[in-house]
């Protein structure tokens, strides 16, 4: 059913949907035969939650597809990732806060190191420290280019995002990052006609740079690539008329989050605490919350199994505050894998669990990779979860007469 279609179909309702997102949350077992992260995390409060709902696995894009942490969100909201793509440029303006506008063009920037002849020797500058690329940043911020506004803003070690502002800029652009050593960064080109403006632009500024970080090596160049726009896509309130709340701590979350029209809130700290506070505190203000849970997704990267597994366990305390809330709909899941074996974000379908009083039960009083995976929502694309959280809300009308 396409988009068009499902907006026919919403009718007003007072229930109230949570969707609860452990990072990365799909793991694998440390030994053949054994059990996955999730699995083996004690999870009273999630398995007694299991037992009331529905279970499944979703698939972020396509089998066998490793997603991005952007496009296995958008697929949770009910975004077709395939159709709505987030190019890298946005997805780094996003993850520190920026407000993306219509004129701005952004991209990922790289801290480098050249040798005399301009040529790459280490193209994330000796992964040189945070505090150093916040003072380069604010260097190349003052750069000016005829017709355009700059922004600069830090990311982390060599990562940068740049925004350029002015209106008519086209993200048809080639790219400087040639992502090998031994050879000099390429210039912008334009890749069609409209994106003539944004080349010129962008070279400018490059040359500038170069001349300003000339003698501050390690960091003395930069690389630029995922030329990319603010993409257009329906806000949650005109796709499914919800009035949507993000709690998230990080920033890339929070943009994505802001990208479908959701309100993001103040989380006013960096715990789980904080943000079922938030949660607890908006409770009356809003139909739809995400809630968003880092850690899950930051130690499958670090290839730290058992701190995967006390990540989830800190969630599962938290779950009777959240039903204490007595929600219509929850549903718990991951916008991908990460295993800590493969230190990694990987293709492996995610643990999902759909709970509301109208839900076909499965009975199975666990929550891990092999219950979900007897589960009656079988294995299903990620996209799909929102409709039948809609549903189970009494937020869909019937289909034809």
């Amino acid at each position: 059913m396409n988009s068009y279609q499902m907006q026919e179909l919403i009718i007003p309702a007072k229930t109230k949907i949570v969707m609860l997102i452990m990072d990365g949350l799909g793991g694998l077992p440390r030994e053949p035969g054994g059990k996955t992260e999730l699995e083996t995390a004690h999870t009273p409060n999630l398995d007694a939650l299991a037992a009331r709902s529905s279970l499944g696995l979703t698939i972020p894009i396509s089998p066998g597809i490793t997603p991005g942490s952007g496009p296995g969100h958008l697929a949770l909201f009910g975004y077709d990732p395939l159709q709505y793509e987030i190019g890298r440029g946005v997805m780094e303006a996003l993850g520190v806060d920026f407000e993306l506008g219509k004129d701005d063009l952004a991209a990922r920037g790289n801290f480098c190191t050249v040798d005399a002849d301009g040529r790459i020797v280490d193209r994330r500058a000796g992964r040189i420290g945070t505090d150093v690329n916040q003072e380069l940043s604010m260097l190349l911020e003052s750069i000016r280019v005829e017709d355009a506004e700059i922004f600069i803003k830090p990311v982390k070690e060599h990562r940068f995002a740049f925004i350029m502002r002015s209106p008519g800029l086209s993200d048809g652009l080639s790219e400087t990052d040639p992502q090998c050593t031994g050879v000099i960064p390429p210039r912008v080109r334009a890749l069609d006609p409209d994106s003539e403006k944004a080349a010129g632009c962008v070279n400018q500024f490059i040359s500038s740079a170069q001349k300003l970080l000339v003698n501050k090596r390690p960091a003395n160049m930069i690389l630029l690539r995922g030329f990319a726009r603010f993409p257009t896509l329906p806000t949650y309130q005109e796709k499914y008329g919800l009035k949507a709340a993000a709690i998230a701590v990080h920033g890339m979350y929070r943009g994505v989050a802001r990208l479908v029209g959701m309100q993001v809130l103040d989380v006013g700290g960096q715990t789980l605490n904080d943000e079922f506070m938030t949660l607890e505190k908006n409770w009356a203000s809003f139909d739809f919350f995400y809630l968003h849970v880092k850690k899950t997704d930051t130690f499958g990267e670090m290839g730290d199994f058992d701190a995967k597994v006390g990540a989830i366990e800190e969630v599962d305390a938290f779950v009777p505050r959240l039903l204490a809330l007595d929600p219509d709909v929850v549903i718990v899941g991951g916008d991908h894998s990460s295993p800590a074996v493969l230190k990694s974000h990987s293709w492996h379908p995610v643990p999902t669990l759909l709970f509301s009083r109208y839900v076909r039960t499965d009975g199975i009083p666990e929550f891990g990779e092999r219950s979900c995976s007897r589960g009656s929502l079988g294995i299903i694309p990620a996209k799909n979860i929102m409709p039948l959280a809609l549903a189970n809300a009494l937020r869909i009308a019937k289909y034809g007469a």
